[in-house]
């Protein structure tokens, strides 16, 4: 097991290409807020019509997820990705207000990383309707 995926300390694992490829096919994304580019912000600006978030899963969590509420609150799709933490605040006062969540089998493998992430793993869908 990697410790570093139990911690805050690295926040530059990427999606699984395959997970991203087969989403990006069904909503046609337009923006990611969450490049691999640290000086990017994707917290403070507007986001596109159709946005794939994979945010950092660190502390700042919370702040993304509600971010990603409020984007889809807009009319805006919004596809997260995010680990299925039902028993937190984040999950009950946002991710259950989505269109739809689908949770994933087994655990992803998210790049760099070469083992699976020791937590699961949910979509939270945002259909943007105004």
């Amino acid at each position: 097991m990697n410790p570093v995926l139990l911690s805050s300390q690295k926040m530059d694992y990427r999606t699984p290409a395959a997970l991203y490829e087969a989403l990006d096919a069904e909503f046609g994304f337009d923006f990611d807020p969450c490049p691999p580019h640290p000086a990017f912000d994707g917290l403070a600006v507007e986001w596109g019509e159709s946005n794939f978030v994979n945010p950092p899963y660190g502390r700042q969590l919370p702040r993304w997820v509600q971010k990603a509420h409020g984007e889809a609150n807009k009319g805006k799709t919004v596809v997260l990705l995010v680990p299925s933490r039902t028993d937190t605040c984040w999950w009950h006062d946002h991710v259950v207000t989505a269109d739809e969540i689908r949770y994933l089998k087994g655990r992803l493998t998210f790049p760099p990383a070469t083992n699976p992430a020791p937590f699961p793993s949910a979509i939270a869908i945002w259909r943007g309707k105004p």
